[in-house]
């Protein structure tokens, strides 16, 4: 399993790295077009191009950041419990987060075979949108691996507690 981990570790430094240029972009194409505006030359589909930029930012950012621990958690009941009782809610949480994006993945991969077939283009740019959803479908489906490996390590965890 570990060596699992480890490409999928990789796999999430990729999506890092890819999200990191993705924001670039969209940072330098915004400030370009906001200056192009004022002086009557906007850049054509900038719109467009800063969703798709978008789109790709959350699906590179998801993996690395549920794995560290950077979202948003209510805790202020849970930590009131023992250890073990935290990890076992942690577990189960995990695992309905699991079958929610399992699902999540698997139609939008349906749902970007569907726009492939279908020769479904951007508005503007007439850019192929499939790319982009397939894009999403990977790194959901990182996500959802990881969201594995962490319910993994929980349930380590667990079975350490009992052997002390």
């Amino acid at each position: 399993m570990s060596i699992i981990f480890k490409v999928l570790d990789k796999f999430s430094d990729f999506l890092k790295a890819i999200g990191l240029i993705a924001l670039t972009c969209m940072m330098l194409l915004t400030v370009v077009d906001v200056i192009g505006r004022y002086f009557k030359h906007p850049i054509f589909g900038s719109v467009e191009m800063v969703g798709f930029f978008a789109t790709i930012i959350v699906a590179a950012a998801l993996p690395y950041t549920y794995k560290m621990d950077g979202h948003v958690g209510v805790e202020i009941l849970v930590r009131l419990f023992s250890k073990k009782t935290q990890l076992i809610i942690d577990v189960f949480t995990r695992l309905l987060s699991l079958v929610l994006f399992c699902l999540i993945t698997w139609q939008m991969f349906v749902y970007a075979q569907d726009l492939k077939l279908s020769g479904e283009v951007s508005m503007n740019m007439e850019f192929p949108i499939h790319y982009i959803v397939y894009l999403l479908a990977f790194g959901l489906l990182s996500f959802s691996v990881t969201i594995i490996e962490m319910i993994i390590k929980n349930i380590k965890q667990i079975s350490e507690l009992k052997t002390k």
